[in-house]
């Protein structure tokens, strides 16, 4: 149960928000640092903490792509299918990394490294195809990048591609830092 082991931290988030419900977004993050996805009972036990019902907080929960309702790998590979990523060849991504590690989208590996899941906008719409993965972002994807991503992530946790949130380019002929 949520309530007994972090008390104090449900209690430190409730008093930031003067309208109860304002907390139900940190409290699901609270709980998927807990099991690393939101189960059912920490949906109910939400709910009863803000007085919502328990269909509330899973259309909160579902809504938001970062929070899992299902234990993930220990990488979630997210690869976007908006119409943008579509047209540059997010099909194409999906098929690389399905057949490279032999899931579907929805699977996870058998040995829990990792699991794809197709998802709408990342708000990366001029790097696509890409893909998140947990909280990094790997843009302009090619089978080449692919495959370094898999080999970096299998063999030391982390990848030298990684791109981290969207960051706009730096107009022509501007001065870094001006």
């Amino acid at each position: 149960m949520l309530k007994e082991t972090h008390k104090a931290e449900i209690d430190d988030i409730l008093s930031r928000y003067p309208v109860k419900r304002s907390a139900l977004l940190p409290l699901l993050y609270l709980a998927q640092r807990e099991q690393g996805y939101i189960t059912e009972a920490a949906m109910q036990e939400i709910a009863g903490l803000l007085k919502l019902t328990p269909p509330q907080v899973y259309e909160t929960a579902t809504f938001y792509t970062m929070l899992n309702l299902k234990p993930v790998g220990k990488f979630h590979l997210q690869v976007c299918k908006s119409l943008m990523c579509a047209l540059v060849g997010s099909d194409t991504v999906i098929g690389w990394i399905s057949a490279k590690l032999g899931i579907k989208p929805g699977e996870t590996t058998p040995d829990h490294l990792f699991t794809l899941s197709i998802v709408e906008c990342l708000a990366a719409c001029g790097t696509g195809p890409m893909m998140q993965v947990n909280d990094d972002y790997y843009e302009r994807l090619t089978e080449e990048k692919l495959d370094r991503i898999l080999a970096d992530l299998r063999q030391t946790g982390t990848c030298s591609l990684k791109t981290g949130p969207f960051m706009w380019p730096e107009p022509s002929g501007a001065k870094p830092g001006a």
